[in-house]
Formats: structure tokens, sequence, C-alpha cells
């Protein structure tokens, strides 16, 4: 499995792929911001409102390939602009297909991701997840995130149904000065 940061027009190359893995993970019942079943325009048009921020730097976005070079899996940090806050970033959509869950790659996206921030500056990172059955809580536990708390019925999950939020953070440690 390679990782590999995108680009605007690699974005754009893979824009089948993307779409295909969205579609697949909210259908799924990932909970991601969207409801099953996802029409393809709306993951196509989900991708294609990433281009300015990405384009302007203020967004990095890892897409997992497999031996065979197709999409796997994907995650994004969203670095704050706000010169009170550019000292934290927001991890987003970390994304693995169904079938190749529970291999590690979620895992391996977010060491990446953690990479990309600590090499920006970045020293804390946060996100949130679904409480329901299609958060990922216990995944970020187990990569160090804690747990700061949640609101009732901050979402939908993707099957409809009302769930609370997780909201979690992780103080970074600085980068290490050898190369990786």
């Amino acid at each position: 499995m390679q990782i590999d940061a995108l680009s605007a027009d690699t974005l754009i190359a893979a824009e089948d792929q993307l779409a295909d893995l969205l579609r697949a993970c909210v259908d799924g019942g990932a909970s991601v911001g969207y409801l099953a079943p996802m029409p393809e325009t709306e993951a196509r048009e989900f991708w294609r409102s990433l281009l300015p921020s990405l384009r302007a730097g203020q967004r990095t976005i890892l897409a997992a390939r497999d031996d065979a070079g197709g999409i796997v899996g994907s995650g994004q940090v969203v670095f704050e602009t706000r010169p009170n806050g550019r000292h934290r970033a927001e991890i987003s959509k970390l994304l693995v297909l169904p079938s190749q869950r529970r291999r590690g790659i979620a895992t391996r996206i977010m060491a990446e991701l953690e990479h990309v921030a600590r090499a920006r500056g970045v020293r804390m990172l946060f996100l949130d997840t679904s409480e329901g059955p299609g958060g990922a809580r216990g995944l970020y536990e187990a990569l160090g995130y804690q747990y700061a708390g949640g609101i009732p019925d901050w979402a939908l999950d993707p099957d409809g149904r009302p769930a609370q939020n997780a909201i979690f953070y992780k103080i970074l440690a600085p980068a290490p000065a050898w190369p990786r």
C-alpha cells in the first residue's frame, strides 16, 4: 500500500475512484456527513468542493492505494488560517473501503496525516465522529486521541437516526529531526 498527497490535478484524475470510495463508506454506514444511499453526483460534488482549499494549501488530502493503484482509503487535514488558531488543524473524512477495513489502513493514513500536520507546525489535532454505529470512536482512542465530549443529536447517521457526536483531540509531539 502506498499513501500519497493529492494535488488538484491528481484529485480530478481520481474523481471516479474517490466518489466510489465516499459512496461505499456512506452506504456502508460510515457517519461522514451524508445519508445513505448517497447519489454519485453528490459524492463527485463533495470532492470538487475541496479544490479551492486544496489549491490554497489550506487542506491536505491523502489517498491510500493498493498494489494495483486503486484507492482504498483517504483522509484529510484541514489547516486553520486564522492567526489565533494556526497551531491546530482538523482531521476530516477518514475513509476506508468497507471491504478493506481492519487491515491497518486507517491507522497508516492517520499516522501520515499527523506527520503532515507536524511538518506544518501544527501542535494539536481535533476531529469528531459519531457515537452511533457509523462512528469510529474506538479507532481514535486506540490512536491516542482524547475524548473531549459530545453533543446529543448532533447529526444523523447514514441510516437517518440522530446520533451524539464524539469530539476528540490529540496534542502532537514535535516532528522527529531525522528523516522518516
